[in-house]
């Protein structure tokens, strides 16, 4: 397999489950720093400067979630987060603090290779946007032109309202990533919307009869239940 990417973080306090991960990342070409706490995790994201970070909620010193606001002050590199955690608040509060992913223990090494997959197209993909202005994008039959403004499906010209569209992009450029309700609503409508999630499903409903063949199945804008929507790559 291609080297994409050259460091990698790992952040965990159980010996067993960080040789597990450790390997699985080797497998993407990742040298893995290891740290089994907070404080030596932040030290080493600084000296290292990881392209993803992999980090455990339940840490001796720290909590997760105050590690991830912390890294996000400083650091976009991609967090894949583990943890026993399994509420959905719980997991919705570790996307909101800026995670780009969370994964439940126990996993397997096909759903954490899988993740680890999805980080390392979104993280090329932006390489690639960096390099060249994409303004035409493509997923499957549907095709959005983002200097046009203009959305197709199977070469059919579709009709969004400025919503649909600015919440359709928003997804886009998170393709793979995970973004919860209160993301999209302080993204598209504000600070002052982001209690009201009905807003959300009402325009989804809408965007989704328009670019989903089957809305009932729907193959590009997925639901995460009680989290938020990811926009699958196909």
């Amino acid at each position: 397999m291609t080297e994409l990417l050259r460091n990698a973080v790992l952040i965990e306090d159980e010996k067993l489950v960080r040789r597990y991960v450790a390997m699985a990342l080797s497998v993407f070409g990742f040298k893995v720093w290891e740290a089994d706490t907070a404080q030596q995790g932040m030290a080493e994201v600084t000296t290292r400067h990881p392209e993803l970070i992999v980090l455990d909620l339940g840490l001796p010193d720290w909590d997760g979630v105050d590690v991830i606001h912390e890294l996000r002050k400083t650091c976009e590199t991609p967090i894949l987060v583990l943890s026993v955690r399994t509420e959905e608040v719980q997991k919705v509060e570790a996307l909101d603090a800026g995670a780009d992913d969370y994964l439940t223990k126990p996993f397997g090494v096909l759903e954490l290779q899988a993740r680890i997959r999805a980080i390392l197209r979104r993280t090329l993909s932006k390489a690639n946007d960096a390099e060249e202005d994409r303004s035409l994008v493509r997923f499957g039959d549907l095709l959005v032109d983002i200097n046009q403004r203009l959305v197709s499906l199977k070469d059919k010209p579709i009709h969004l309202t400025p919503l649909e569209y600015r919440i359709l992009t928003l997804l886009v450029a998170n393709v793979g990533r995970v973004l919860t309700h209160r993301q999209i609503l302080r993204e598209i409508w504000g600070e002052g919307y982001m209690d009201r999630p009905h807003y959300l499903r009402v325009f989804m409903a809408g965007l989704r009869r328009k670019i989903e063949e089957n809305p009932a199945n729907p193959r590009y804008i997925l639901t995460e239940t009680g989290i938020g929507y990811r926009f699958a790559p196909c």
